[in-house]
Order: C-alpha cells, then sequence, then structure tokens
C-alpha cells in the first residue's frame, strides 16, 4: 500500500473534512487564541503549496509550505488521520516538505506548534529531523501555548 502525496488544490469536500477535524483537533488542545492553523482559504493563497496524503485512494493526511518571501519557509498543516498515527505518515510528508524546502533553496524552515502534552509527538517528530527551539518568528508572539523551532537548511543538509 504505497503512500501517494500530491498537490492539492484544496476544491475536494474530503480535504475540506480533513482540515476541519484539523482545525477541532487543534482548538481542543488549545486556546482559540493560541491556534495558529490556517483555515481553508488561508491556506489557498499563493505562498502556500498544499500536499494531501493517500493511501488506497482514502485521505489520511495533509501538510503545507508557506513561503515566508526571505529565503526561508514555514511548515503549515501537518496533520495525519488519528487512527493512522505512529505509522510514519507524519515523517512520510515532513520529509517530503523537506525535500521540497532543499528544492526551493531555502536557507531555513520554521514551525509554531503547541506547548502542551497533547503536542509531544509532534516536537518529538521535529526534533529527530533536526529542528531546534528558537524565539517567535515573523508575525507570531510569545505565547505561553506554543513553541517556536527552527531548522538550519545548510546544516542538516
Amino acid at each position: 500500500m504505497p503512500l501517494e502525496i500530491r498537490i492539492d488544490d484544496l476544491g475536494g469536500a474530503e480535504v475540506a473534512d480533513l482540515l476541519t477535524t484539523h482545525a477541532d483537533l487543534m482548538l481542543s488542545l488549545s486556546p482559540p487564541g493560541s491556534c495558529h492553523f490556517l483555515p481553508l482559504q488561508g491556506l489557498k493563497v499563493p505562498e502556500v503549496t498544499f500536499w494531501s496524503m493517500w493511501q488506497d485512494e482514502a485521505l489520511i493526511g495533509c501538510g503545507a509550505l508557506k513561503d515566508l518571501g526571505d529565503g526561508t519557509g514555514e511548515i503549515k498543516s501537518m496533520h495525519a488521520r488519528q487512527h493512522l498515527r505512529g505509522k510514519g505518515h507524519g515523517r512520510a510528508m515532513l520529509e517530503h516538505i523537506l525535500a521540497e524546502a532543499r528544492a526551493r533553496g531555502y536557507t531555513a524552515l520554521y514551525l509554531e506548534t503547541g506547548s502542551m502534552d497533547g503536542f509531544i509527538p509532534a516536537r518529538r517528530l521535529y526534533e529527530a529531523y533536526g529542528f531546534t527551539y528558537c524565539e517567535p518568528f515573523g508575525s507570531y508572539v510569545e505565547d505561553p501555548h506554543s513553541v517556536f523551532m527552527s531548522l538550519d537548511m545548510q546544516a542538516a543538509a
């Protein structure tokens, strides 16, 4: 059962449903003012590339990469269906995004994720790929419910 990761135009009902599931999960783990996921329309902007992940024609996950305009990018909307977590799907999507960032010549990648225990698996995944904790970037501000991470793409090469 090979995985297929493909650029998605965000036009399908299945993707919209998955993004609703993602938003609901984020809102169950973090206060609304501390949730920084992009809604469907926020992912439909030129600076964001969105990928859906499929296995046997079933949508199982997603991920996005936002071009920050300065030679760096931000990982957004990483999500795998709950019943499939721990099976390498998040790793597959992260590796896909990292490969795209390398192909674009990005010097660094950034991300924001939650500081609560429910986000420990996500933070461990990013740590395993060399991401380190950093100060808020872009328009983010300090928030006790958020952690910020970065990856120096040149050092990671």
